[in-house]
């Protein structure tokens, strides 16, 4: 009996060695990437979708005076939608498509963002009425929300785990070009052609970019099993929308106005309702797993406080430049470009060097960099040179540069194959919740101390029209609100830097 169980063994050696050696044919093929597309060609057609969400978030401010101007309606009034609607949707989908990736897979989902992108920009261009303008922007709000919600785990899939810091810093060279190029390029559109331009801009990058999708990515072979959760997917939208409207809204309806109270308490009853959903549902649309990840949950967290204390740089600066500082607004918007050029220069480098030493102290000292840029900028006065606002704004650029790449690289490296959406939406979903809270409390803080009625008191005449004791009054008044704004989020900042290094050991 022994004898036909050796031969048996025997035998069945050829066809192990067989089935190894075709498997490992494939995973050498695989990695010379045979049958899959180069991962620059990938990077290629992510770099033309992020640049183009990244782009519209700064490029339409500019031209929101010659939108109202053409509608004739007020400036701060139904024309501030033109912005929100667009941060309201993409804040209220982000997470929901992320998860939704998991399922049917990742092209599908940034060729839908693409073509719904490039419509919506179209629609944009061509809206005859204000209304259809606002409708326009949240359907483009959507098609934003499908590239950003996954191009991390579009990106992090196509380069191997040795190269994902470099590539999360490359990617963030792509959005720090979209958010620098957007003032001058929507100055300079609207001045020369028309406020129509600033969207139909779009539409041949979109063009380009969902064709490129179509014959270059390849389809995922394997998907997440599971259901769609339409439940936790209304209650997370509800939630984040109204959330985004508060926060956008409250220094306008006023922070103790019954419109912000409710809409704050529907955002909190709503988030409160779709914990104990998720928590009964066997797929649910927020993977909340994930944060049982130390390094998940830190670099999350840090990267939303990071977003809270350094977003307040670009909402303040443009009222110091132009209001106390009298400078035009292409002028203010040509001012505020080192700190996103600072960050494009200095993210591909912290990316790559996070790959070799780790993410923890890079985070942690980039930040920490960061955080000294805060206080360094709230150092600015009244007679300040461009060199001193220009050295002030590049140190913090260099701190938000060696953050980034690395935490998002942790982040999305915590995160299994089968998670990346998930990841890459939590992700995304930060920085967007990070960035509107950020706004708020500045403008809260700034508002309450007498910066805002100070600024507009300097905008609306010249200093000659002014006694002189009662100019340096604004000034103070307007100097310490901003100084204290300022302060404020490089605490914040200094609280990131040790949310940064309590992540622990990464895979």
């Amino acid at each position: 009996m022994a004898q036909p169980e050796t031969v048996r063994g025997q035998g069945s050696r050829p066809a192990q060695d067989t089935a190894a050696a075709g498997a490992n044919t494939s995973a050498a093929r695989a990695s010379a990437g045979i049958g899959q597309p180069s991962k620059w060609a990938v990077f290629g057609i992510i770099a033309i979708g992020v640049f183009m969400a990244t782009l519209d978030s700064s490029i339409v401010n500019i031209s929101l005076p010659a939108i109202a101007g053409y509608f004739s309606v007020p400036l701060n009034g139904a024309v501030e939608w033109v912005i929100i609607a667009y941060l309201v949707v993409i804040a209220a989908v982000l997470l929901t498509i992320g998860r939704l990736a998991d399922f049917v897979g990742r092209k599908a989902i940034w060729a839908a963002g693409l073509a719904v992108f490039t419509l919506g920009s179209t629609l944009c261009g061509a809206a005859p009425s204000l209304p259809l303008l606002v409708a326009a922007r949240g359907f483009q709000g959507l098609g934003g929300a499908l590239l950003m919600a996954i191009s991390p785990a579009l990106l992090t899939s196509a380069f191997p785990a040795s190269e994902r810091g470099r590539a999360l810093g490359l990617n963030a060279v792509v959005v720090a070009l979209g958010v620098s190029a957007g003032p001058p390029l929507g100055g300079i559109l609207t001045q020369q052609l028309t406020w129509r331009a600033v969207f139909y801009v779009n539409v041949p990058l979109g063009i380009l970019g969902f064709i490129a999708t179509l014959l270059v990515l390849r389809q995922r072979a394997s998907r997440t099993r599971g259901r769609f959760d339409p439940a936790g997917a209304v209650l997370l939208a509800l939630g984040l929308a109204a959330l985004t409207l508060g926060l956008s809204f409250g220094q306008e309806w006023g922070w103790t106005s019954p419109a912000l109270i409710s809409t704050l308490a529907l955002a909190v009853v709503a988030l409160a309702a779709l914990v104990l959903v998720e928590r009964r549902v066997p797929f649910p649309n927020v993977d909340f797993s994930l944060l049982r990840s130390r390094v998940f949950a830190s670099a999350n967290t840090s990267q939303v406080l990071s977003f809270l204390a350094l977003f307040a740089v670009s909402f303040l600066l443009p009222f110091y430049l132009e209001e106390l500082r009298g400078f035009p607004a292409q002028d203010a918007g040509l001012l505020l470009v080192p700190l996103p050029i600072t960050i494009a220069c200095v993210a591909p480098f912290s990316g790559s060097l996070a790959d070799r030493i780790g993410t923890r102290w890079l985070a942690a000292g980039g930040l920490a960099i960061a955080c000294l840029g805060l206080v360094l900028l709230s150092g600015l006065t009244a007679t300040s040179g461009i060199f001193d606002i220009i050295w002030r704004l590049a140190i913090t650029g260099l701190g938000q540069g060696l953050f980034q790449s690395p935490n998002n690289s942790a982040l999305m490296g915590a995160a299994s194959a089968g998670r990346q959406g998930s990841a890459s939406g939590f992700l995304a979903t930060g920085r967007v919740v990070g960035q509107s809270i950020s706004v708020a409390l500045a403008g809260a803080i700034f508002a309450s101390l007498g910066g805002a009625r100070a600024g507009r008191a300097l905008a609306a005449s010249t200093a000659a029209a002014h006694h002189p004791d009662q100019l340096a009054a604004l000034q103070a008044t307007f100097l310490t609100s901003f100084h204290a704004a300022l302060i404020v989020c490089a605490a914040i900042a200094a609280v990131g830097v040790l949310t940064s290094l309590v992540r622990g050991r990464e895979r």
